[in-house]
């Protein structure tokens, strides 16, 4: 199918990008895969592969790129948004979700799978990428109270759309794509099972394997294993990603603080600027627990977060640092050697 830089979601922030090659076409990355990419453009589906000096690790779905006329990646657009997380295990690594995400849809259902603490996660990781966060509530039609779940939502994120729903019913489906209107982009965040695949089916027409739920623990099993930008029947786009088991935060202190706003907003009118909220006279987060203000364990989810994320981002950045170094290391070991050749 053909579709337009329009369709596709381009806009003039790219545009301006473009001053120097204007007659070139871009293309909007559609899948990334081990060695090679696929991307959208005003001819169809394309395959690209990248650059010497580059892996397909860093593009993300939903990037626009330029490439040359043997389809090798010759430039990657700035992005308006990238939704990221530091990659699982011991990996210092930085892996990339989505790039130039309008709309980020966090899924949870409302059963066992329902947690506080990764609503708070995904909250900091839509508002760090600037993007905005809707939450859906699935499988509402099978809870005895998805409202109850809704107004736990509210007590987090107050100014955040929630939608209880049944992902299969088409009323609800429409009031999920009007969130993400033509030439936008939508993405999924959220565990296995929570109906990700099934939005994604009911929103593209299209019918993508789906899974059930273990009735022991609503746990669910990974059925989408790889992300992919897909059309939705109303023109937009929309990422479905894989079920998420540990969201690891990186470089997201802006985006912990929004979400706990009312903790920062408290912190202010501490006595000491320094004021570790212990036992510090004067501490205004703790005399609004010992009101019953604040609840404490919204407090320790908040310094949970805030020492991982500096935790993650400085291993990070000491990765970058010794990487830097061993290749400085390489190269002038490599310059000593062309010198004792050339004598």
């Amino acid at each position: 199918m053909l579709y337009s830089l329009k369709d596709l979601g381009w806009s003039p922030f790219f545009a301006q990008q473009t001053c120097a090659t204007p007659e070139i076409e871009p293309f909007r990355i559609s899948a990334v895969h081990r060695d090679r990419l696929t991307a959208l453009g005003g001819l169809g589906e394309v395959t690209l592969t990248t650059p010497n000096h580059s892996s397909t690790g860093d593009y993300a779905v939903g990037d626009w790129v330029l490439a040359d006329d043997q389809n090798r990646i010759s430039q990657r657009f700035d992005r308006q948004t990238l939704i990221q997380r530091r990659a699982a295990g011991t990996d210092a690594r930085t892996q990339l979700i989505a790039a130039n995400v309008d709309v980020l849809f966090i899924v949870s259902s409302c059963n066992d799978d329902f947690s506080i603490p990764r609503l708070e996660r995904y909250l900091a990781l839509a508002y760090e990428a600037e993007c905005y966060p809707v939450i859906l509530l699935t499988k509402a039609d099978l809870s005895d109270d998805p409202q109850g779940f809704a107004h736990q939502v509210a007590q987090v994120a107050p100014t955040a759309p929630v939608l209880c729903l049944d992902a299969q019913n088409p009323t609800d489906l429409q009031a999920v794509a009007d969130w993400c209107r033509p030439g936008q982009t939508a993405a999924f965040v959220g565990s296995s099972g929570v109906g990700k695949t099934t939005l994604t089916n009911g929103l593209t027409d299209q019918q993508a394997a789906t899974g059930a739920i273990r009735e022991d623990d609503a746990k669910g099993r990974h059925v989408t294993t790889s992300r992919a930008l897909r059309r939705m029947a109303n023109g937009g786009w929309i990422i479905d990603t894989p079920g998420m088991r540990a969201l690891r935060m990186v470089d997201a202190g802006a985006g912990i603080s929004q979400v706990f706003d009312d903790i920062a907003q408290l912190a202010q009118s501490c006595r000491f600027d320094d004021c570790q909220h212990g036992s510090e006279p004067g501490c205004a987060i703790r005399q609004a627990i010992a009101t019953g203000a604040l609840d404490p364990a919204r407090l320790a989810r908040w310094g949970k977060l805030q020492r991982e994320d500096q935790y993650n981002s400085e291993t990070l950045a000491q990765s970058h640092a010794r990487d830097r170094a061993f290749g400085k290391m390489v190269r002038n070991a490599q310059n000593s050697a062309k010198k004792r050749k050339n004598r």
